[in-house]
């Protein structure tokens, strides 16, 4: 007997909906011979400034295994700097160097006229919606959810 599941696959949704929007951000990235987790990397240096790897690992949802070898190719594409922390030699502060922060120059305005195309697409209140929907479903307790009990 199959066991019913009536709600939607929320997780495999959102999948979709990066999926649908992410190919169209995937070619300007790939002109420029870049992977997407190596642009969630250097945008979000980009953004915040130089980090350490468990901080980059958290903001762009990278696991940190997949981080390493991430990280090991943009310094070896001259694109990340990874040195110790002057305040605590046990740890590595990532930063741009020149190289990629012109590299973000060339892609950024790209980046932001595929985002007006898609906003002319799709409309301006439905991406407005979705990201209020989406920062009010980050904004909730959702590591206070309680787990089922396994059998």
């Amino acid at each position: 007997m199959a066991a019913n599941i009536t709600h939607r696959n929320l997780p495999q949704l959102l999948l979709k909906a990066r999926e649908a929007l992410l190919c169209h951000f995937r070619v300007i990235l790939t002109h420029y011979g870049l992977t997407e987790q190596q642009w969630r990397i250097l945008r979000t240096l980009h953004e915040q400034g130089e980090m350490e790897p468990n901080q980059l690992c958290q903001a762009c949802q990278i696991l940190s295994p997949s981080m390493v070898g991430v990280l090991g190719r943009l310094q070896t594409m001259g694109l990340i700097t990874r040195e110790r922390a002057t305040y605590d030699h046990r740890r590595i502060i990532i930063s741009q160097t020149p190289d990629s922060r012109a590299l973000v120059a060339k892609i950024a305005p790209l980046v932001e006229a595929q985002y007006r195309l898609i906003e002319e697409t799709i409309g301006q209140d439905i991406i407005n919606q979705t990201y209020a929907q989406i920062d009010q479903l980050l904004g909730t307790p959702l590591d206070q959810v309680p787990s089922v009990k396994l059998p």
